[in-house]
């Protein structure tokens, strides 16, 4: 038996899992059509997504969209979308680009987006107007033997760590994931696509658009002004990438199933960080009562500009990883130096220059000695600003542009020590000792 087939196997929902999702999925699709009915509301109830495709893994998300006419006015179709999200599912309602309502329903997982019933994707009002021409679109080319090769290729994206549009991991989504399928064929045929790919690639499918650019372009086949791709970043393209060669050199059910990780002891940490002579320093943020995905998306922001911060001030990054919990947001670097020498040496101008007058005056009485001409240039010892990179952070950290709803006030800083004794051990063995899902 091969490896595809023992990991269908495993995630192919059984007969009795769909028999339940779908006595779920009409007995919710009826309660929602008897509340339009008894509210007099002018819109039709319909599945889109995964389930509606029949490309879903066990537990799926039922997506449920409620189409309105073109001629109800925008604010209207949202109120009253809505409302019915919270008669019907008592859940939370969320706010992107376009409101909608996600709750629970006879324990699945349940999103209600109210939309538009559009008859053209040239008349969108709003971004997830698309999404029926989607499903549409994915039912007319999918033949029923690739539907399970759809399957493989999320389980596969999931496993690596690369499924998913949100800011958390900036990846495939599922509808990517059928189109590629789709697109190449098969599975295998996708992987193998993959691994000729490079930054900037590009997939035509129906048609081209205008030009765009991004580490994947793929066109929307029902929509050519779009890059289903736009969420991908190039590392996680990269990654993707790497796997696939890995898979089709050593197929392994490693790919679809990795193992948890071990957390590493304080004593081994402290040991690759004697090995690498670096140090660790964590960044902690109090989590602010925000969206996740919002929250994912100015995490990342944070550790870009906190990385840029200590590669300034000479601390120099060598990795970073980072976690969102409960409470708490947290930044764990390795750095070549958490310490530095009082001074440095400070470059002038060149001695030609008529500024060369006014860096001498400056400095004529410096207490780390005259200056000197190196390379045609003044130059001088002078004592720097910070000495370490918990000091440093703690006073330039909040005009390094970290995400705007993250509290520079909540800061606090653990240093070498601390970040050993405190940091969650599963994050730090992720910065310590990185490697690929299917390795661990």
């Amino acid at each position: 038996m091969s490896i595809e087939s023992e990991v269908l196997d495993v995630i192919r929902p059984s007969k009795a899992e769909v028999e339940s999702i779908e006595r779920t999925a009409d007995e919710l699709l009826s309660l929602v059509n008897r509340y339009i009915a008894d509210h007099d509301i002018n819109a039709v109830a319909r599945y889109v997504g995964s389930f509606a495709k029949n490309t879903y893994l066990s537990d799926p998300d039922l997506d449920l969209f409620v189409l309105f006419p073109e001629d109800v006015p925008r604010a209207e179709m949202e109120e009253v979308g809505l409302r019915m999200g919270d008669d019907i599912l008592h859940g939370d309602r969320l706010f992107s680009e376009h409101p909608y309502t996600r709750g629970k329903f006879n324990g699945l997982d349940v999103d209600l987006v109210p939309s538009y019933g559009i008859t053209s994707t040239d008349k969108l009002r709003s971004a997830v107007d698309r999404t029926p021409f989607h499903t549409e679109y994915v039912l007319r080319r999918m033949d029923g033997s690739l539907v399970d090769d759809v399957r493989l290729l999320k389980s596969f994206m999931k496993g690596i760590g690369t499924y998913g549009a949100e800011p958390n991991t900036r990846g495939f989504s599922g509808y990517l994931c059928e189109l590629l399928v789709a697109h190449y064929g098969g599975f295998l045929k996708a992987l193998e696509a993959a691994t000729g790919w490079k930054e900037g690639s590009t997939i035509v499918i129906e048609g081209k658009g205008p030009p765009i650019i991004g580490p994947l372009v793929v066109y929307d086949p029902v929509d050519s002004r779009r890059n289903v791709a736009s969420a991908v970043h190039m590392d996680t393209l990269a990654l993707f990438m790497v796997a696939a060669r890995s898979y089709l050199s050593s197929p392994s059910p490693k790919f679809f199933f990795p193992a948890d990780r071990v957390p590493f002891s304080k004593e081994r940490l402290e040991e690759l960080a004697e090995r690498n002579g670096s140090r660790i320093i964590t960044v902690v943020f109090r989590r602010p009562d925000v969206i996740e995905d919002n929250l994912y998306s100015q995490l990342w922001k944070t550790r870009y500009a906190l990385a840029r911060k200590l590669n300034e001030y000479d601390y120099n990054v060598l990795r970073a990883v980072h976690n969102m919990y409960d409470r708490t947001m947290e930044i764990a670097f390795e750095l070549e130096r958490d310490v530095l020498s009082k001074t440095y040496r400070h470059i002038g101008p060149p001695v030609w220059v008529k500024a060369a007058d006014s860096f001498l005056g400056k400095w004529k009485d410096n207490e780390y000695g005259a200056p000197f001409i190196e390379d045609g240039c003044w130059n001088v010892v002078a004592e720097r600003m910070y000495f370490t990179a918990k000091e440093m952070l703690e006073d330039e950290a909040a005009i390094a542009g970290i995400g705007r709803e993250i509290d520079p006030n909540s800061m606090k800083i653990r240093d070498h020590e601390a970040s050993l004794n405190e940091t969650d051990p599963l994050l730090l063995t992720e910065l310590m000792d990185p490697r690929q899902s299917w390795e661990a």
